[in-house]
């Protein structure tokens, strides 16, 4: 039982940066376009966060860093994909390779010459809510986390109201779907496809935040570790639906809790194979879910030029 209650906790755990980087791609690619940038800018936000919350000793003014890191690297993405209309996937390629480089060489020059060792910071404390944390099982799994972990999970009813039922969700899946029709009805789309990509990049960087001053208080070169491109999974697998992609992000946070498991089992397997687990599993239910319908944008990817 305890065991059990371990990997159902971790993956609850696990599972948070890849639900709160998916809720923001689901945004951005409703509103057509294809960042695949996902883990340069998780990447930045992490190292911002962390770097911040070093220096301030905050984890909240780390956060902001880590929001602002994110909004600046989707800015960017979106100035070159939108006003110049540059192939989208080759920009989110060199998104990706700014925030491995960059982020590296800040934390060499900055932690390892000055500072001079691994640095550590303040990070999100555990919120245990009253009551619920006591519920027996339950409450160990669902509720004795940090806040960002219940605000991953609140985004999802919160993102599905948005997207579904108000104005503003009607009008960036329009823009997504038919953004010259958008705009003859009075829709702005290059507005709002800037604001659809800023507001992911901030999701981004909340999620390379919690790797570093909430899931721990340390930064890494590359800790994000592939998550960036599972979250783009995550999203093709929940068929960018808010609630298919937290069973997508519960799915893959489960391979990632396993992969933890099995290596505190000490079974007599390589370990580089216990670390493949969540990418197997990332392909195959990739592959598994490609026959289904989806509701992606029609005009993703393809840069809109008003006439």
């Amino acid at each position: 039982m305890q065991q059990l209650t371990f990997f159902l906790a971790a993956t609850v755990r696990m599972a948070t940066p890849l639900l709160i980087a998916a809720l923001g791609l689901i945004v951005s690619e409703r509103a057509g376009l294809m960042n695949i940038g996902v883990e340069g800018t998780m990447l930045s936000g992490a190292f911002a966060a962390f770097a911040i919350s070093y220096y301030t000793q905050s984890y909240v003014l780390g956060l902001l860093a880590g929001m602002l890191a994110g909004g600046i690297m989707a800015l960017l993405f979106a100035v070159a994909a939108i006003r110049f209309r540059a192939p989208q996937i080759v920009i989110g390629c060199a998104i990706n390779l700014l925030g491995f480089g960059l982020t590296a060489v800040l934390f060499r020059k900055i932690f390892v010459e000055v500072v001079g060792g691994v640095a550590q910071v303040p990070s999100f404390p555990d919120a245990t809510l009253p009551l619920l944390s006591k519920i027996p099982f339950i409450g160990e799994i669902l509720f004795s986390h940090n806040v960002l972990i219940y605000f991953a999970f609140l985004m999802v009813p919160v993102m599905w109201f948005v997207m579904n039922r108000t104005p503003i969700g009607i009008q960036i899946i329009a823009v997504g779907e038919q953004p010259k029709v958008a705009d003859s009805l009075g829709i702005n789309a290059f507005t709002t496809r800037y604001a659809a990509t800023l507001f992911s990049g901030f999701m981004m960087g909340i999620a390379g935040a919690y790797l570093s001053i909430a899931q721990s208080n340390a930064f890494n070169v590359d800790m994000t570790g592939g998550k960036g491109f599972i979250a783009l999974a995550v999203v093709v697998l929940g068929k960018w639906k808010c609630f298919g992609a937290l069973g997508g992000a519960l799915l893959f946070g489960g391979a990632n809790a396993l992969q933890m498991l099995l290596q505190n089992l000490n079974l007599s397997v390589p370990n580089n194979l216990i670390l493949m687990v969540p990418y197997i599993v990332t392909i195959i239910a990739v592959i598994a879910s490609s026959g289904e319908r989806a509701v992606d944008a029609a005009s993703k990817g393809i840069p809109y030029e008003k006439a």
